[in-house]
């Protein structure tokens, strides 16, 4: 898998309503065209979140975290191709009959509709749970050798996992923040700089952004924080 060029952030639309949802993406695309819509919204609203996102030419990762038996998962991960989502996340810890079963149905659909297929991307361990290091690149290893493009991880395991994983793979650091005391319910904060310097290729936002008095502002001092730790 082909890593970005440079970083780019996602915003979480950890909101209540698709109101919230349009709000924010008409304030903030397209400074930020990608956003993650996680089981609270997709539940509450299905495939018209998917569907208000694309409308407005923002990109779609679909943060499902999908861990069933093989089959279960195979055709939950072909109903998001034909969503047309870019992104979407499994469990690395539903096993291997299961990783290689989403990969091949995402091919599979994906050149159904002659379309390229989403990027597979595998959870680790909950950035809001404690962990070691080990685990988070045991994990890594199989998801990424199951044929997955890459991980979610926070940016303290990132540089052990670019230095021990030798493929070329997609990075995905949530838990973001600005300021390394705001931390609510993460016990893995990344900031910008570290999430960066980690190796990572997209950096999570939510609270941050959506809590902020003026989200635009916000995410233009974030963008100001990307584009410097990258150079």
């Amino acid at each position: 898998m082909q890593r970005l060029s440079s970083p780019e952030i996602i915003l979480a639309l950890d909101v209540n309503t698709l109101e919230e949802a349009e709000n924010f993406v008409e304030k903030l695309y397209p400074k930020i065209r990608f956003f993650k819509v996680g089981s609270h919204l997709f539940t509450a609203y299905g495939p018209k979140i998917i569907d208000l996102l694309h409308k407005k030419g923002a990109e779609v990762f679909l943060d499902l975290k999908y861990f069933d038996i093989p089959n279960t998962v195979a055709q939950a991960v072909a109903a998001a191709v034909r969503l047309k989502v870019k992104m979407l996340t499994l469990h690395i810890s539903g096993g291997q009959e299961m990783l290689k079963a989403a990969v091949e149905s995402a091919k599979e659909q994906a050149s159904a509709l002659k379309n390229p297929p989403p990027l597979l991307i595998g959870v680790t361990v909950l950035t809001s749970q404690k962990t070691n290091h080990r685990e988070v690149l045991k994990l890594a290893k199989q998801g990424i050798a199951c044929g997955l493009d890459g991980v979610v991880c926070s940016a303290q395991e990132g540089i052990i996992l670019r230095r021990k994983i030798k493929n070329n793979f997609i990075m995905v650091t949530p838990g973001i923040r600005p300021d390394e005391s705001k931390r609510d319910d993460q016990k893995r904060i990344t900031t910008v700089s570290q999430a960066v310097k980690s190796g990572s290729d997209f950096l999570v936002i939510g609270r941050p952004v959506l809590k902020a008095p003026d989200p635009l502002l916000q995410t233009e001092k974030l963008l100001g924080d990307l584009y410097g730790a990258g150079n």
